[in-house]
């Protein structure tokens, strides 16, 4: 692995740059694997309307959070609760994508790393309902839109 270039910049010293940078190919390799693991809301919406079905949109939440509101097409599957059980009904060819509330919540890494033990592929979708709502996507449940943002 190569070192970080150092980047000169003239005047003070500069805290986004002062440790260096990667090098380019350090760089690809870093954001190349971290989307392996990652997506977004717009790109599962865009695939969900596409009618893509090549991946299973998997809630993390609480059974509770989930019947008050969730993306359609979402299963429930509560982080503490993936086992070998209770994943025997997934396809083990589908990637699982999981989302939990929202970036303040690491229910949807636990579950990713969870399922991921279990032979799983798994991405996790950043942002969580959270921001999914935030971008006026859709949403169901007993409470909809009027459900809380946050858990």
């Amino acid at each position: 692995m190569s070192a970080p270039h150092p980047i000169e910049t003239p005047g003070p010293a500069s805290a986004v740059v002062g440790d260096g940078a990667a090098a380019p190919e350090v760089a690809l390799a870093h954001f190349a694997a971290k989307l392996s693991v990652e997506t977004d809301p717009a790109d599962v919406h865009r695939d969900m309307e596409a009618g893509a079905d090549a991946f299973t949109l998997v809630d993390v939440r609480g059974p509770t959070q989930f019947e008050e509101c969730h993306i359609p097409g979402a299963i429930n599957l509560p982080a503490g609760a993936i086992s070998p059980t209770t994943t025997r009904r997934l396809d083990p060819e589908k990637l699982l994508v999981v989302h939990c509330w929202g970036p303040g919540c690491n229910g949807a890494t636990k579950a990713g790393a969870r399922l991921s033990a279990l032979g799983f592929r798994v991405k996790e979708m950043i942002g969580g309902i959270e921001y999914w709502r935030r971008e006026g996507l859709p949403v169901e449940g007993t409470l909809g839109g009027d459900a809380p943002l946050v858990g």
